[in-house]
């Protein structure tokens, strides 16, 4: 319960009737939600306006309606206008929770790619130098020994507010969490100033219906980040580095492989061996030490830099971020398993041809004997993003597997009907297997020496859509199923 002027202190708004001497049970912004005693917060949402709830809430008990247009209710209810609601969630929730980002150091990491990857290095970094680290993002919020799955990369205000708190509460100090553009947008973070906000680098992506109109748009949410942390981090070596800073409130740092960053990699150099891919290279500037990491690709050099950049800030001994970033696991993010000596295989969220083509191009730099990519296409999507990726697969790989992905209502015939389009515009080599464990199987079984065997775009996910229906579905589980049955058929 809390007095109604605590949760106004740092808000400006206009009284429109009622009184203003309540206490408050619950704040709420889900109708489904209230109960007596309630303030409930009208959303305008992409499908639904919560202002159109107004009576509703208020039969249910709702005493307090925060909106941004006069609504009909009933005198004895108080409204309290204000100019966005969706702002006022997020200060009405760092005052319900008691503001419990003041007791945690805060780390927001905002950018195109590399957002997950980064959380979860500096997860790891922090961890092994003794700190209590909460995370919030696109796959899971961990809180403690708490593991929740994510609905999107950034959640709503409240609940952000909420997870700091239990974070607090679970012992954390600190907490680190991918930012989206839609969430800065929307202000999901409003309220709080990050201790320390990163920006990895931008990219045409999320630009159209229902994401952002552009290109600029994009950018300018992106950069909200900048004017809400005290220390900003930032890729130096991205093409649009100038506009990204331009505006910035905060004290700046740099990274990456230009002379001008403050923290640099040079000496940079791919590590292999059968059944396993890393790179490795030497921090430099306002570091210096050597690094290996068992995440192949010139993206793991960056998003490590991001990592140590804000570690730095920890103090974390050399010898622990060395150590960190050599066990960092993301899982879902070119996530190596373990199936043989002679060839090596992977699981990737690659899920659209733009990040199938990078995957595939940052493999080929590691000479393998052949590429084998393993993937299907979501059903009720976009038949464009089927015949790209067919085409990208074709281009790049030596054998495709064309399979299942989540067919949703759609035949899944039909689906790789569709990818094998884009693979005939190529001179790409493919099969067809619809049940997703015996693809996998196949490539496992038909697996020759030196070959990477990627399977894209499930990633984390533990499930498959069929027919509308959600089954459990991990491709992890069926690695183990699929080596336990091949043994026992030796």
């Amino acid at each position: 319960m809390k007095n109604l002027h605590i949760l106004l202190e740092d808000l400006d708004y206009e009284c429109l009737q009622g009184s203003m001497d309540r206490e408050v049970i619950s704040l709420v912004y889900d109708s489904r939600k209230v109960e007596k005693g309630s303030a409930f917060v009208c959303i305008r949402g992409t499908v639904t306006d919560g202002h159109a709830f107004a009576r509703d809430v208020v039969e249910k008990g709702a005493e307090v309606l925060f909106v941004e247009k006069a609504v009909e209710v009933p005198e004895h209810v108080t409204v309290i206008r204000v100019k966005d609601t969706r702002y006022a969630l997020a200060l009405l929730s760092c005052a319900w929770f008691d503001h419990p980002s003041r007791r945690l150091k805060t780390i927001g990491v905002t950018g195109t790619k590399g957002k997950t990857t980064t959380t979860y290095m500096v997860r790891s970094i922090l961890e092994s130098a003794g700190y209590h680290v909460g995370l919030i993002g696109t796959i899971e919020t961990v809180i403690g020994e708490e593991q929740i799955p994510s609905e999107n990369t950034t959640p709503e205000s409240y609940v952000v507010q909420e997870s700091f708190a239990k974070m607090v509460k679970a012992g954390c100090d600190c907490v680190v969490m991918e930012v989206s553009s839609q969430a800065l947008m929307m202000h999901r973070c409003a309220g709080f100033v990050f201790d320390y906000g990163i920006f990895t680098n931008i990219g045409l992506d999320h630009i159209g219906p229902n994401e952002h109109s552009s290109f600029e748009q994009y950018l300018e949410c992106k950069k909200i980040l900048l004017k809400q942390c005290r220390i900003g981090i930032v890729n130096r070596d991205d093409e649009h580095f100038d506009s990204i800073v331009q505006g910035h409130t905060c004290q700046l740092e740099t990274y990456g492989f230009s002379p001008d960053a403050d923290l640099r990699a040079k000496e940079a150099h791919l590590v292999s061996h059968p059944g396993y891919l890393g790179i490795a290279y030497r921090v430099s500037g306002l570091m210096d030490f050597p690094v290996e990491i068992d995440i192949p690709g010139k993206f793991s050099i960056y998003n490590s830099l991001t990592a140590i950049s804000i570690c730095r800030h920890f103090e974390v001994p050399v010898e622990n971020i060395q150590a960190a970033l050599k066990v960092a696991k993301v899982k879902g993010r070119v996530e190596m398993v373990k199936v043989s000596d002679e060839f090596t295989l992977m699981i990737d969220y690659a899920h659209n041809a733009m990040s199938l083509e990078s995957l595939l191009g940052t493999l080929r730099e590691y000479e393998p004997h052949r590429i084998v990519c393993v993937f299907g296409c979501g059903g009720n999507r976009s038949r464009t993003r089927r015949f790209e990726m067919g085409e990208v697969s074709g281009r790049m790989s030596d054998l495709t597997i064309i399979t299942s992905d989540n067919p949703r209502n759609e035949e899944p015939q039909a689906i790789i009907d569709d990818i094998k389009t884009g693979i005939g515009k190529t001179d790409g080599k493919y099969v067809e297997i619809i049940d997703r464990k015996e693809a996998i199987r196949y490539a496992i079984t038909h697996g020759e020496p030196g070959d990477i065997i990627v399977l894209a775009g499930k990633g984390h996910e533990d499930y498959q859509i069929i027919r509308g229906k959600k089954y459990p579905m991990d491709e992890r589980v069926l690695i183990r199923e699929i080596l336990k049955e091949l043994k026992e058929e030796a």
